[in-house]
């Protein structure tokens, strides 16, 4: 049970960073997470999208896999392989504090639900 709350914890948060990342990058709370200019905020705005976008795929994923139930444990595994691998990479590419927000919850969440199957 609590594997499964994280795994809905860590979609929930790919669910936020799909909207600020598509809807709200420009607005003020986007350009507050890297203390951007509304003029950056603008320019980068199709490239926050797109990683809202996949951040938004990985949600799914992790929902869908949640939704089958033990026939579908083998693709939240999958899944949250996904974000913890793109947390770390944007921890090492970007910034150390992607790892706190997403690489940690990804892997607390993959040790519960390997935990949770045995």
């Amino acid at each position: 049970m609590l594997a499964n709350v994280l795994v809905v914890l860590v979609a929930l948060l790919h669910l936020y960073f799909l909207v600020l990342e598509m809807f709200l990058w420009t607005g003020r709370q986007g350009r507050r997470l890297h203390g951007f200019k509304p003029e950056m905020a603008q320019a980068t705005a199709p490239l926050a999208a797109n990683q809202g976008l996949y951040n938004g795929f990985l949600a799914a994923g992790l929902l869908w896999g949640l939704y089958l139930g033990s026939a579908g444990f083998q693709i939240v595994i999958f899944f949250l392989i996904c974000v913890l691998v793109a947390g770390i990479y944007g921890a090492w590419s970007v910034s150390k504090r992607i790892f706190y927000v997403q690489a940690l919850p990804a892997a607390l969440a993959l040790a519960l639900v390997l935990l949770s199957s045995r």
